[in-house]
């Protein structure tokens, strides 16, 4: 999979809000491939709003 272009990408506390969930549960959505994290290890990691944007709409938490 090819990394978004930056514009798209956002940091963990604002996919959380996003989403409507909390950071852990972004973390725990990584760890069992439910969502894509971008960076190198040991590094920020970021999320791309797009994907945060679909996952939101089918959960029906997506901002109005």
């Amino acid at each position: 999979m090819t990394k978004p272009p930056s514009h798209r990408l956002v940091p963990t506390n604002v996919a959380a809000l996003a989403v409507g969930v909390s950071e852990a549960t972004i973390r725990k959505w990584v760890s069992r491939g439910k969502i894509t994290r971008y960076g190198a290890p040991n590094c920020r990691s970021e999320f791309d709003i797009e994907e945060l944007t679909q996952i939101a709409m089918r959960r029906g938490t997506a901002p109005r």
